[in-house]
Formats: structure tokens, sequence, C-alpha cells
């Protein structure tokens, strides 16, 4: 079947069209080096289905605007709480407390405070909106052979935004990578991937006892959407990439077995469209974000990875992994001893 009979694939947006639409984005991160080729400007959606123990972006996990407090910048001077139509904000001895709960995030005590002490996580953007700040870059795009990425948080929970975003980037020639948990329906990457050049998709653990475990989610449809996307790949779409992406935390992804599982895997159904495996190692500098978020984490105070033990898990994924692609492990490491 080809693509221009295939009606799911046509390169026609489902649904809403208005360029006009809004998304939650949390965050647009310029001259990106690390979400695909080239410089990249990425985007950063709020919102995901996951609830990984290990998050470096808590702040994306939920889809609603939140309060961040800086106690190093607060003046104390109960502006915020003066400020606050509904009791969410209180100036107390142990400093600025907000009740999430009763929050509802119009952020008039962050624009109140004359410190810059309190901050909203999350900001409302049309497609037109978001389309002309990522477009500001578009010089180094075509210099670098970069382009845009869309992360989260998950950005496919705004897929109808999303969809139309992705639209017009690709009108525009501008390179587009989703950067994925692949926890979504189906009917929604089957949708996006006619706009797509490069899906980062996050691989994080294949035991699904222990994926429930450590994201609070099953990984049945994370999987069954990768081998779909493979097919879709291998018919319709040749030139679209595809990168692989696993996590390397302490006590949770970062065992041989663990790696070398996922290597087969990768090897045993992936090996002709895939192009790169990232072993992404984990990164302790969040620790302060949960704390301004008010939250604890339960890898507060974790040491980094051994470069020993991050050397000896990308040697196991070169080993039993798929020949001919890029596998390297990328992040920060401990010293030396």
């Amino acid at each position: 079947m080809s693509v221009e009979s295939d009606p799911v694939l046509q390169k026609k947006p489902a649904g809403n069209q208005d360029p006009g639409q809004e998304a939650m984005i949390l965050n647009i991160q310029r001259l990106s080096t690390e979400d695909g080729p080239g410089i990249r400007t990425t985007v950063f959606f709020k919102g995901c289905p996951l609830s990984c123990e290990w998050c470096h972006n808590p702040e994306s996990i939920s889809r609603s605007p939140q309060l961040q407090w800086f106690d190093g910048r607060c003046l104390a001077c109960g502006t915020c709480s003066q400020v606050c139509k509904h009791g969410a904000v209180a100036l107390t001895e142990i400093g600025v407390q907000i009740e999430r709960e009763i929050c509802t995030g119009c952020g008039d005590c962050a624009a109140a405070c004359p410190a810059n002490a309190l901050e909203l996580l999350g900001t409302r953007m049309t497609v037109q909106d978001l389309l002309e700040e990522v477009m500001k870059d578009c010089t180094f795009y075509e210099t670098s052979g970069g382009g845009v990425t869309v992360s989260g948080g998950e950005p496919t929970q705004q897929a109808g935004f999303l969809q139309v975003f992705l639209r017009e980037l690709k009108a525009a020639g501008v390179h587009t990578a989703l950067d994925t948990c692949g926890l979504c329906s189906w009917s929604v990457l089957e949708r996006l991937m006619p706009f797509l050049d490069l899906i980062l998709f996050d691989v994080k653990l294949l035991e699904n006892t222990r994926h429930c475990k450590f994201t609070g989610q099953d990984n049945t449809l994370i999987l069954d959407n990768l081998l779909r996307i493979r097919d879709v790949q291998r018919s319709h779409f040749p030139d679209l990439r595809l990168w692989i992406r696993t996590p390397l935390i302490p006590e949770a992804t970062a065992t041989l077995e663990s790696i070398t599982a996922i290597a087969g895997y990768l090897r045993d159904n992936l090996e002709e469209g895939l192009e790169r495996w990232e072993l992404c190692s984990f990164n302790n500098l969040c620790q302060s974000q949960y704390g301004r978020l008010g939250l604890s984490w339960r890898y507060a105070g974790v040491p980094l990875l051994e470069k020993e033990t991050i050397a000896a898990l990308e040697a196991a994924a070169r080993k039993h992994g798929p020949p001919g692609i890029t596998i390297q492990a990328t992040g920060p490491s401990r010293l030396d001893r």
C-alpha cells in the first residue's frame, strides 16, 4: 500500500487544524546539540504519562502550570501572599509555603514578586507563536544540519497541537525530531510520522515488572509502538531515522542484565531501521528542582555512576546489540578514585 492510498498516512493532519490552537509549553531550549543532529531548538511540552522515580525534569510531569520558589532570592516581603486570591501562598518562618492542591497556576504571585523569587512553569502558546520562536533560529538549522526537536514531558499528550506544529515546520523545510517515551496511542504516532525526520524513542527497561515498578506504567504498549514504527518505517518512510535512548540509573536500569536484555531485543527486532543507541548516564543536578517544587526525590544524594561502570555497560551494549549502528554512552560520570 502506498502512502497516497493509505488514509492514515497521508500528509493531512486530522482533527483541529487551527494554527491558533494552544499547548502548554514548559521551555524552549536553543543551541541544543544533544537531541538530534546539528544545532537544534528543543521545545519541551508539559505533561507526561510516566512517573519515573529518577525523572530529571519533574516540572514536566504535570500538564498544569506550577510555581517554583527560589529561597535564595526571596526578600520575605509577603507580597506573594497578599496578591494570591486563593490563599495558596503564605509567608512562614521557614519561607514561602505553597498549597499546591488549591493553587490555580494563575501566576499573579510570580508577576508581583519584586525579587523574581517565584516563577511560573508552563506557558500557553499558539502554534503560530511557537513557530515564530523556533524559526528565529533557522540560520543555525541551515548551517549545521540541525532543526527542531519536540520533547517533554511527553509531547504526544498534546497531539493535535503537535501535529499542526510539525506539519508547519516540514512545510518550511525544517528538520523535525520527536523525543518520546512511546506511551501513547498508535493512532497518534501514525498521524505524526509523515512530518518527522527522526524519532528518539526511550527503551528504559525491557522486563515489564521492573518497568512498572520504576515508571509506574506497563511497557507493553511502548514496545508494541516501537515495532509498529519499525514496520511503517520500512514500508512507507525509509528515510525516517530512529534512535533509541536508555537511561543508566543506579539500582534500576544500570545493570549488565538490563542492558544485555535490551541489546538482544534491539538486535533481534530493529537491526535494519535503527541508526543509534544512546546510553544516557544518571544526572543528579535536578535535585534542587525537586526542592523548588516542594517535592522529595528518591535519588537525592545518590552519586553519579563511575566511569568504569558506564564503560562496562557500553561494552555490553556493543557486544550484544545490533552490529553496524552507533552505540554511545553520554552524560556525566563520577571521577576516578
